[in-house]
């Protein structure tokens, strides 16, 4: 097909050439019936086919479950059912040809009917693989269409939309048209028409920790979208990043509201250097998200990562590797939950249980440097210290409180800390309280010169 743009006369023609052969044939899809009759759409079996080869998805799909969206005809939405899977179909209009062919395969594919923006995991729950095919460019609101799809999917999305070029210049700057009446080919119903890498960066934006360009095809880009990071290299090169702070970006303060578009900021140390967004992999509620931005902290100490949060509300956890590591500790962060303090009267015991080195892990001793980290492990901890953190003294001095993690299994909490600069050699208590409880047996502390 020649390379469509608005406002093309001869496109337009070839469009309404379509049309008038769509409504001759009235299937858009074609379908093939269990006696190997085949019900003649505009789109050919070989053509639906080879749209869906392009993902490369596996010929079993049993226990999987699969949502297409836009389902028109069904052709998807069956075949995913003849793979195995357990499918739901979505459309704005439940279209007579979709049931009839339902009924003459004896599919069990259910139909929603719904616009993209009510889908919802709270009515549908969430699927495997979501199908998102031909839909995007009839949006007026495209990029929440994506954050929609994003929130259904568990580990795969198929992304397939009308873009403005052919896909070879992926470092283009993100462009999109918009249409305001039927610019595009004379029809009204199509509202957007983005370059390609407008597209990736839309899926990026979305929530998606992996995009995978597959190509342009009849000017119909193809995007393989992952909600999870490849796995960490067996043998990495750096030790796992060390999450020191996670605020909001908006504001600073350590607590987030589901109302809004929020942004987690996540300050960590790592070895690795030169780390660029390709490089930085944060994991929210086990769902990778592609960062915003990386760069180095405001201090210089260690880094900065910025990314969308996931919806969602109470407790969260995140944690991050680099390309080169393996992951670090979780930390935890609240959503509608403001800080507060705990219920008069608490008194549940505290107990330390471990104190070490940030950057080496040797236990009980730490060497001074231009900044220096210790880890205490902390059991006794209520739910509220991640982000109403508790008191940490070393010695005479409180020192300030970077990072406090979700429990692990046996409910030890990792707090960070950073010493002033003022400490000097020596044998320290480190002491641990957070409201009327406090720790009862300090734990011992050697404070290093680079020299000692």
């Amino acid at each position: 097909m020649p390379q469509i743009r608005a406002g093309d006369a001869q496109a337009a023609a070839r469009v309404a050439e379509l049309a008038r052969e769509l409504a001759g044939k009235g299937w858009y899809h074609s379908i093939e019936l269990p006696d190997g009759r085949v019900i003649e759409g505009l789109q050919s079996l070989a053509q639906l086919r080879g749209r869906l080869e392009r993902f490369a998805l596996p010929e079993d799909l049993r226990g999987r479950r699969v949502l297409d969206i836009g389902a028109w005809d069904g052709w998807f939405s069956f075949e995913m059912e003849r793979r195995g899977a357990e499918v739901v179909a979505a459309d704005i209009v439940e279209r007579a040809t979709f049931l009839a062919a339902r009924e003459a395969l004896g599919s069990k594919v259910r139909f929603v009917l719904s616009d993209v923006y009510h889908l919802s995991p709270d009515s549908l729950g969430r699927f495997d693989i979501v199908l998102f095919l031909g839909v995007l460019y009839h949006l007026r609101h495209p990029l929440l269409a994506l954050e929609r799809v994003c929130a259904l999917t568990t580990d795969l999305a198929l992304v397939e939309s009308f873009v403005t070029d052919d896909g070879t210049e992926l470092s283009a700057p993100s462009a999109m048209e918009f249409y305001e009446t039927s610019e595009l080919v004379g029809r009204f119903d199509n509202w957007c028409g983005p370059n390609t890498s407008c597209l990736l960066a839309f899926c990026r934006n979305a929530g998606f920790a992996t995009v995978d360009f597959r190509g342009v095809f009849d000017q119909r880009a193809h995007v393989l979208c992952g909600r999870h990071w490849p796995a960490p290299p067996r043998v990495p090169q750096y030790q796992p990043p060390v999450i020191t702070g996670i605020v909001n970006q908006r504001n600073g303060e350590p607590v987030f509201d589901s109302r809004v578009d929020e942004y987690v900021s996540v300050f960590f140390k790592s070895g690795q250097p030169g780390l660029t967004r390709a490089e930085v992999m944060p994991e929210m509620d086990g769902f990778g998200v592609y960062p915003s931005s990386v760069a180095p902290s405001s201090d210089g100490s260690g880094w900065q990562v910025n990314c969308r949060m996931h919806p969602g509300t109470g407790p969260r956890t995140l944690r991050l590797r680099t390309s080169s590591s393996a992951f670090a500790e979780p930390a935890r962060f609240l959503v509608d939950a403001p800080a507060s303090r705990p219920p008069a009267g608490f008194s549940d015991p505290i107990e330390i249980r471990g104190v070490a080195d940030a950057m080496t892990w040797d236990e009980n001793q730490v060497l001074l440097r231009p900044e220096t980290f210790v880890c205490i492990w902390v059991h006794g901890l209520p739910d509220a210290a991640t982000t109403d953190r508790p008191r940490v003294r070393i010695g005479d001095s409180e020192v300030e409180v970077l990072f406090v993690s979700a429990p692990d299994k046996e409910e030890l909490r990792q707090i960070n800390v950073r010493l002033g600069t003022d400490v000097e050699p020596g044998d320290y208590p480190v002491m641990v309280s957070y409201g009327k409880s406090i720790a009862a047996a300090p734990q011992p502390l050697r404070v290093r010169s680079a020299g000692r």
